[in-house]
């Protein structure tokens, strides 16, 4: 599958709340690893994040830009906005960008992962400081517990 059509059907998938369809995109053992509900491994959690997402919010819209493969590995910019469905939120707009890295098997996506600002989102949802330092300082903390980071940190040391 040409990364392009991979990235519409991965996008048509999230705004449809298509679990199943946006599971099918995976190898079986591929993981979602999303910014604010973290790392999910094989179909059944990826519907089952996908039906998450549609609890909090509605009207999605996911536009991906400027797609680059070379080989196995696909990356994208894009735009992400929906309106919440939060209690005391409901209707509130949420547009952020990001950048995708999608790591593939065959044409199917073996890992997705993602970056953005969580804070600029959250603080589209008038969260308050403390929240969003909370949601921030749990980000930086799995960061920098992976293996990969050590050498970065261990230096400081």
């Amino acid at each position: 599958m040409a990364f392009e059509s991979l990235l519409r059907r991965f996008a048509a998938a999230v705004q449809a709340n298509d679990g199943a369809g946006l599971a099918a995109l995976f190898t079986p053992d591929g993981v979602y690893e999303d910014c604010f509900f973290g790392p999910h491994q094989g179909a059944a959690a990826i519907v089952a994040m996908l039906a998450r997402f549609h609890d909090g919010g509605r009207d999605y819209r996911w536009e991906f830009i400027d797609p680059v493969c070379v080989g196995d590995t696909g990356y994208a910019r894009w735009r992400f906005s929906y309106a919440s469905r939060l209690p005391g939120l409901l209707g509130r707009p949420v547009l952020f960008e990001g950048m995708s890295c999608f790591s593939l098997d065959g044409g199917r996506i073996a890992h997705y992962r993602e970056v953005f600002d969580r804070g600029l989102a959250l603080s589209q949802l008038d969260f308050d400081a403390e929240r969003i330092r909370r949601v921030v300082r749990r980000a930086a903390e799995a960061q920098n517990a992976k293996p990969e980071s050590r050498p970065h940190l261990e230096r400081f040391v």
